[in-house]
């Protein structure tokens, strides 16, 4: 990344609680999930997507080509694994498929009444890990795409998913999440400071102006932005 690019600091919380942290020099997808991965103490691999500004499985707030300097980053990890086996009833699943840039495609989009719809296993902001036995995870969404795709109308096949971590709670949602009183009011401090920040009309200088660009040209490049529907 340019110098311009490593001064930018964004605010970030893991989407399932967590203290917030700083990430900064980053200039495509992998080596966001590398500075997100370094703050919270966790593999980059783990990272699933980024929302902008909710912790919620939003793909509306989906991190893709725009980010600016107000912007606080959400990273949804891995989180319970579930199969599903399903029969192609239909040429057409009701799937739009993207990916976060490093090797995780998942769902973006179930239309409604399609035949995925009927399968309330299946989730938007699910990760396709495995088809037929067949790991995916290193694919991009058009291949994971085409390979369901390519499945035999009438045909059984087998999903195993992964799904984003529940807020407060472990894999299965069951089990609160304590924190430390210092981490409440660590968390605390950081909303008034980012509240403070976003009251003061500031306008960012030439050269932030330039790195926001061009970190917003390379998450366009190596995100999913172009989705594959099915």
């Amino acid at each position: 990344p340019s110098a311009g690019a490593s001064r930018l600091q964004f605010h970030t919380q893991l989407a399932h609680g967590s203290p917030t942290g700083r990430v900064e020099g980053f200039g495509s997808a992998r080596e966001l999930y590398a500075r997100i991965g370094e703050a919270f103490g966790i593999h980059p691999a783990q990272i699933m997507f980024c929302t902008l500004n909710t912790h919620k499985v939003d793909m509306d707030k989906l991190l893709g080509a725009q980010i600016g300097l107000e912007d606080f980053i959400f990273a949804h990890v891995k989180g319970q694994r579930k199969e599903v086996e399903i029969l192609k009833t239909d040429d057409m699943l009701g799937l739009t498929i993207t990916d976060n840039g490093t090797g995780c495609a998942f769902i973006k989009r179930i239309k409604e009444g399609s035949l995925m719809d009927q399968t309330k296993t299946v989730c938007v902001g699910d990760h396709i890990e495995t088809i037929n036995g067949k790991n995916v995870s290193e694919c991009r969404h058009y291949e994971v795409a085409k390979m369901l795709k390519d499945l035999a109308k009438g045909q059984k096949f087998k999903l195993e998913l992964v799904e984003p971590l529940k807020a407060f709670g472990g894999q299965d949602g069951s089990k609160a999440n304590h924190w430390h009183i210092t981490g409440y009011f660590e968390i605390c401090m950081d909303i008034i400071i980012l509240l403070l920040f976003l009251f003061i009309p500031t306008k960012p200088t030439e050269v932030e102006e330039k790195a926001i660009k061009k970190v917003d040209e390379l998450l366009e490049t190596y995100m999913g932005i172009r989705d594959t529907e099915l």
